[in-house]
């Protein structure tokens, strides 16, 4: 389990649980604020001592092995996991780049040293200016709240006015602070990811021009590191759809905090402070506790807490609630006061101090008062609900938009990312969704609707729907394949998952995959790959019932369900879950009686079979010889310099010869069949899976030792070479 979120509704509370979750991310930023100081160091060091070289790549290939980053919510991605492992790979890489002793010119400051020394002081320099006045507020919020609170009724109403203002302006200062100190601390864990990783990969990128016999282990850490920028890309595109999200969410909060209350098994929850009572003449004393009470076991828990001693909680008081009064001035020299009465102590009531009238309110009718405040928490939910629904019309809206879109603008660049002008979005879907003018409405041939109007009055249409399409019931069945398990296990159960949709939306869902999956197709053109569309679609399509940061955080995994669903579209929406197919087999076990597989990731790196032209280099159709590769030029066409580009890895395997250009096969030998004697489960996206007795087509030996290359079912990748025999 890594970092908890930090909600914006517990700004609110400011329970002790959240000041600990605060101080969890305070110090994960804080450890990672003393790595780049650290890794910054060491990189100084390459560049001022040449000829301690080896000391000093020693030094920090030991600073990548050892920093992990944290992650927020239960689970990563497969992109996040390969950035997370990319710095021990950069360790390994390093350790091996040592034996070559060469004398170098390293040219490192602008590709690592600025933006490492950017991110630190404009980023995690700004959370410690913010951290500094979170700290200071907070002193003043609670200092300013306790001398209010000690003031006496017997004033004069109009200075107790004043007062009463004066806290509750601070209060919502204080409140606003703590919004935003929350929502950056979560952002700069998410973006610390690749803002740290990428200026590392720019400087391997540099370090392999001088080295005048690193030409071969480049060569070799090409692919990786063509995986890694797209891993990079992928993480960076689905931090701004998750940035822009929780912004969102905190602005609702912002404005109505009482709609947005977390669902919890508590009835009521907050701080209040309790008199205790001390023997004559030393009177009382009035101690802030945090409060929780459950209305159906009548369980009263108190647990003292004071900010200003550096969050130090006392031991909790639990009791059961008898009855509950509320206090009047005339009897208590202090206000918002309340009596509560336990079972094992009758007679001896507890004297307790809401924080303000409207506090106190919330606490009498949470303890069977008399003044009664309902709030809906499903209201923001409520206002989603439009007129969108799942019947004729919405399928004839959904088609006409199709339609229009594949014959008017199917190559049109940022397909779907770029949206319409809002108030011609409105119109063009009320005419839509009206049954009187629906058929009407010309999309195809009519210039007065833009293709990107088009494309938003859709996503409209989708959003718009009184649940997401593919329902709140199984968001988080469609969500757990997404966080573990190999490929074909996640097809496999967004497969199983489909069909378990009602009917209209399974049928609705089908025509708008396979409209994706045609526009995937156009990616050359419209740069709308399998991974941009999924960002765009996942919180179209997919969205929780409870709108909290946990859930925002998962929506990178609502993104993969997309990917999965364009590119198994046939399978899944064509076919049947097939009921005989055991449960997929842990990716770190081999099958039972299978011989142990080629490792590919211990020791020393060895040559990966997939040709990767320089990060920079974009080539024309024109310029690729044959016609057996046709994903290459998507590869080339690289996320650095088109930051709409993310791809999958490339169907097949070539080497370049540097010197020609030309392309060599991987082994001269000639291409034959082999059958599968043990089953397979794929560890990696280049791999195949297969049961025993499949047939492979095309087997040639791979330059990866232990491995070989072969076709099955249409698609080519690596097969254990002792797992098959030939045929």
């Amino acid at each position: 389990m890594g970092l908890q979120p930090l909600e914006f509704s517990d700004c609110y509370l400011d329970s002790p649980w959240f000041r600990e979750r605060v101080r969890a991310h305070e110090a994960e930023l804080e450890k990672t604020n003393k790595f780049i100081k650290e890794l910054l160091k060491d990189g100084k060091n390459l560049i001022a001592a040449t000829k301690n070289l080896s000391a000093a790549q020693r030094k920090f290939a030991h600073s990548l092995r050892d920093f992990k980053f944290e992650f927020i919510g239960d689970a990563e991605t497969d992109d996040e996991r390969y950035i997370d492992a990319s710095l021990h790979e950069f360790s390994n890489f390093l350790k091996n780049l040592e034996e070559q002793r060469e004398i170098l010119a390293l040219s490192v400051t602008e590709t690592l040293i600025k933006p490492l020394e950017r991110f630190r002081k404009e980023q995690l320099g700004a959370v410690k200016e913010e951290k500094k006045k979170f700290d200071k507020e907070t002193e003043k919020n609670y200092s300013l709240l306790e001398k209010h609170l000690n003031l006496s009724a017997k004033k004069k109403e109009l200075q107790l006015q004043e007062a009463d203002n004066q806290v509750e302006q601070n209060r919502k200062h204080f409140y606003e602070l703590s919004l935003e100190y929350v929502c950056k601390l979560q952002e700069i864990q998410e973006r610390k990811k690749f803002e740290c990783v990428e200026p590392v990969l720019s400087f391997f990128q540099g370090l392999f021009t001088f080295y005048h016999q690193g030409y071969e282990l480049a060569k070799d850490f090409n692919h990786y590191k063509m995986a890694l920028q797209i891993n990079i890309q992928n993480t960076r595109n689905r931090f701004e759809g998750t940035r822009s999200e929780v912004e969102e969410l905190m602005n609702k909060i912002r404005r109505n905090p009482q709609e947005h209350k977390r669902a919890n098994h508590f009835t009521m929850e907050g701080y209040l402070y309790v008199q205790e009572k001390r023997p004559a003449p030393f009177g009382s004393s009035w101690v802030k506790h945090y409060c929780t009470y459950r209305k159906e076991t009548k369980k009263f828990t108190m647990i003292p807490f004071e900010h200003r001693s550096g969050g130090k909680v006392g031991d909790e008081e639990l009791f059961i609630l008898t009855y509950c009064t509320k206090r009047n001035t005339d009897t208590i020299d202090r206000r918002f006061c309340f009596d509560l009465e336990a079972s094992d102590r009758p007679g001896v009531p507890v004297t307790m101090q809401a924080f303000s009238e409207e506090d106190r309110k919330l606490w009498m009718e949470a303890l069977d008062g008399k003044e009664a405040l309902f709030i809906s928490l499903n209201k923001a939910n409520a206002k989603r609900e439009g007129s969108a629904q799942l019947d004729k019309i919405g399928f004839t809206v959904i088609k006409k938009c199709i339609s229009a879109v594949e014959t008017r603008g199917i190559n049109d660049q940022g397909l779907y990312r770029v949206v319409g002008v809002s108030s011609k979005v409105q119109r063009l879907l009320s005419l839509l969704m009206d049954a009187k003018t629906c058929n009407e409405v010309d999309l195809e041939n009519s210039v007065d609707w833009e293709v990107k109007t088009i494309t938003s009055a859709m996503k409209q249409y989708l959003r718009s729907l009184p649940e997401p399409l593919m329902t709140y019931e199984l968001h988080g069945e469609f969500i757990v394949p997404a966080k573990s398990g190999s490929p074909e296990s996640r097809v496999n159960a967004v497969h199983f998952l489909v069909h378990k949709l009602p009917e209209k939306n399974k049928e609705m869902l089908d025509i708008l995959v396979k409209h994706l999956a045609n526009v995937s197709k156009h990616a050359k053109r419209n740069l709308m790959t399998v991974a941009n569309l999924g960002v765009v679609f996942g919180p179209t399509l997919m969205r929780p019932q409870e709108e909290t940061v946990a859930a925002i955080m998962d929506l990178k995994f609502q993104n993969i369900v997309v990917e999965i669903l364009i590119e198994n579209h046939e399978k899944i929406f064509k076919t049947l879950p097939d009921a005989t197919v055991p449960e997929p087999i842990s990716m770190s076990v081999s099958p039972p009686n299978a011989p142990p597989r080629q490792s590919r990731r211990q020791g020393q790196r060895i040559k990966r079979p997939l040709a990767v032209y320089n990060l920079c280099l974009e080539l024309d159709d024109g310029k690729i010889p044959g016609q057996s590769r046709p994903s290459m030029v998507s590869w080339m066409n690289t996320p650095s310099a088109n930051p709409a580009v993310t791809n999958t890895a490339p169907s097949a395997f070539f080497f370049p010869n540097p010197a020609t250009g030309s392309d060599r096969a991987v082994e001269s030998i000639a291409h034959r069949k082999a059958r599968a004697v043990y089953p397979c489960e794929a560890e990696h996206s280049s791999e195949l899976s297969f049961q025993i007795g499949a047939i492979f087509e095309d087997v040639q030996f791979s330059r990866e030792p232990g491995w070989l290359e072969g076709t099955l079912n249409g698609k080519r990748g690596l097969i254990p070479q002792n797992y098959v025999q030939f045929l």
